[in-house]
Formats: structure tokens, sequence, C-alpha cells
């Protein structure tokens, strides 16, 4: 049951006008490029396509897109890449994660690029600022830190009176070092100590909840990454098993039993990110468009895993939960 929305402000203006001699859309090429499987993100391409819609690109009717899933295997993002662009797209969609971006940016500067960024995108480097972002990519960046510091808080009132939060790292993300800072400075603001455990394999994630358990640590944070999304049921599965409560960022963990969730609304993200790359087949340039904030965020609970591991849920963490997976 969905009972509120949070509002974020997007950066810069909210409305930016399409180029007068926009290009025409017939039948024009999108490339669209993922980190993640094409199963576990059919909801997103739905989500991708109403973007389009709204702006009067329908695919198979004046666009073809063209679908490249690096099923969490960060290495053939590359040849994906040449892959796609080897077909002369009119944009090059770039999601699943800061790696994704990365190979658009490293095998184009000339293709108009529009990528989801885990982090702030000015940081990493891919944009000049998110008003005026310059070059040929643009898109929506997460607030990573901000949405950090909330799935610690969500924990420690969840698990009242620890000391020490886990938190799950991709080694071999780029946003890995990034995600740790933002996670140590989170837990440090609410006086927790963090425990990193690095996985990028179903075997890493089993050796990383043992130590969980051998360390004694009573609270897990799972933060934003293709592989962790395409192993949400085998987390879920782990976190159950060893009766670990975890906080992911995606509500899809939640529905494949996790306990709960906090991040903004993916689908809404994949829109905006749908409605971007319509406007630039129109005419618009990535240059003018600013990169946007999420302006949907929700947290959702499980509350069958919640009895299951015996969690009295505070009364003030049920009033501002969006969606009780029963």
């Amino acid at each position: 049951m969905r009972r509120r929305e949070f509002i974020a402000l997007i950066s810069g203006s909210a409305v930016v006008p399409l180029a007068a001699s926009a290009q025409s859309s017939e039948k024009a090429v999108i490339a669209f490029l993922s980190a993640r499987s094409a199963k576990e993100s059919a909801h997103l391409v739905d989500a991708f396509r109403r973007g389009l819609a709204e702006f009067g690109i329908v695919e198979g009717r004046n666009a073809t897109v063209e679908y490249r899933w690096a099923d969490s295997h960060y290495e053939r993002l590359t040849e994906q890449a040449s892959d796609l662009l080897a077909r002369h797209p009119s944009v090059l969609v770039s999601v699943g994660g800061d790696m994704t971006a990365k190979v658009a940016i490293s095998a184009t500067q000339t293709t108009p690029i529009v990528a989801v960024f885990i982090g702030d995108p000015v940081v990493g480097g891919f944009v000049s600022s998110l008003g005026r972002p310059g070059g040929n990519i643009t898109g929506v960046s997460n607030l990573n830190a901000v949405i950090e510091a909330k799935r610690i808080g969500l924990l420690r009132d969840v698990k009242p009176g620890m000391t020490i939060v886990g938190a799950l790292l991709n080694p071999d993300s780029i946003t890995a070092a990034t995600q740790r800072k933002d996670i140590e400075e989170a837990a440090r603001l609410v006086g927790l100590t963090v425990k990193v455990l690095e996985a990028k394999n179903d075997q890493e994630l089993d050796a990383a909840f043992k130590s969980i358990v051998e360390n004694h640590i009573p609270a897990v944070l799972v933060p934003a990454d293709a592989f962790f999304a395409a192993a949400r049921n085998k987390l879920a599965e782990l976190a159950a098993s060893n009766r670990v409560p975890a906080i992911y960022s995606l509500r899809e963990s939640v529905l494949s039993g996790g306990l709960m969730s906090y991040g903004n609304d993916l689908p809404d993200t994949y829109r905006l990110i749908g409605t971007y790359a319509a406007r630039i087949i129109k005419g618009a340039k990535p240059a003018d468009l600013p990169v946007l904030q999420p302006t949907k965020f929700e947290f959702v609970l499980n509350r069958k895993v919640a009895k299951e591991l015996d969690l009295m849920i505070p009364a003030d963490v049920l009033s501002i939960v969006d969606e009780v997976i029963e």
C-alpha cells in the first residue's frame, strides 16, 4: 500500500525547450546499453518506452531500439558499446551503473549519451555541472550519498543499540570507492562504525555472509550495484538463513524476500531517461539538458520478513513506509 511520495528538487531548469530544427525521428536508432540483465529489467524497459512515448517516439513505429545486456559482467560493456555505435544510433542510453556510463563516454565523444548515474556525475568527471552538463552526456543522478545516510538510519531504527553495521561493496565497480566513502561518512554521523565486505560473485557473497555471522554484525547495507541487483534472490536467501536484517536500494529486492529498501523509484528514473532520449532524437543537445535528480523516493518494507526476524518495527518507521509487502 503506497502512502506518499518524497519530492526532490530537479537540478537546473525543469523545462528545456526542444531545438527548433528537430531532426526527423523516422526510424531513429536508439542504442540501449545496460550492465543489468534483460529478464530482471523488463519493467524498467517498459518505463523507458513510456518516457519515449511522452515525446512521440514509439519503438517499432518511428524508432528501433538495439539492446545490449552485460548481465553484471562489466568486462562485456566495451565490446557491446562498440557494436552499438557501429549502428550509428541517434542516442546511446547507458544504464546499470557508472561503469556503463564510463564505457559509453570512452567509446564516443560525439554520439549523444543519456545515462543513469549512481554517484555525483560532476565528481565522477562525466559532466561540467548538473545544470549545464556540456559535452555529449546527460541523464539522471541518484543522490547516492544522501540515500546511504537514510538507509543506515533505517537499519539503526529497526536494530536499536547496534554499534556496527556491515556494508557490501562490489570491488569491480568504479563507484565502489565513492560508495565506501559515502557509507562510512553516513555511519559516522549516526555514531556507527562500518565493516565493509567485498563481493563480486556468488561465492564471495557466501564468504561475506559467513564473515558477517562470525563477526556478529547485526545488520547489512546493500548499496546500488548491477551485480547486487541481479543477485537479489541469493542476497535475500543469505540474509534470511543467517537472520541478518538488510536494507537494499531496489524495491525488487524486497519483493524477492529482502527486509526493506529505500531508494529512488527506478521505473520513474527510466521513464525520465526515455524522455531525454526522445528529446535528443527530436533535436535537443545533451549539453543543454540538465542532469536530473530523482523526483520520487520509496521506502518499502516486507512485513513477513520482519516477523521472521523477530523485529519490532517502531511506529515512527511504519509511519513513513510507502509500501508494505505482506
